[in-house]
């Protein structure tokens, strides 16, 4: 199971590593690995925040875009029976087949 945990504006993903017994986490956002762990979500969140903030530091020092690009723009491939359905609720709904599918991803995501 995964979850998504906000530290500081930053998301990681939170899975939970049975080989070690612990938590990790990963910012998925970022230009690079910072990863963290610990075995409570208490202490995963404080562990966190000490990653993301060397991460960046070491950005500012070096020189380096923290943030990974993202252009917008993705392939997305489904069955010709989920296109036809989906290219019917977006002409029902008076709208392109593109906005339909981002209105129906910022759903799903939770933004608005």
């Amino acid at each position: 199971m995964m979850n998504i945990m906000e530290i500081n504006g930053y998301k990681a993903i939170i899975k939970y590593d049975p080989v070690i017994d612990n938590f990790r986490g990963e910012f998925v956002t970022l230009n690079g690995g910072a990863d963290f762990y610990a075995s409570n979500i208490k202490d995963l969140h404080q562990e966190g925040k000490i990653s993301l903030k060397v991460f960046l530091e070491m950005c500012r020092e070096e020189g380096i875009e923290p943030h990974k690009k993202y252009s917008g723009k993705f392939n997305l491939r489904v069955t010709p029976e989920l296109h036809a359905e989906v290219a019917a609720k977006a002409a029902a709904e008076g709208k392109s087949l593109n906005q339909c599918v981002a209105d129906m991803l910022k759903e799903i995501v939770h933004i608005h």
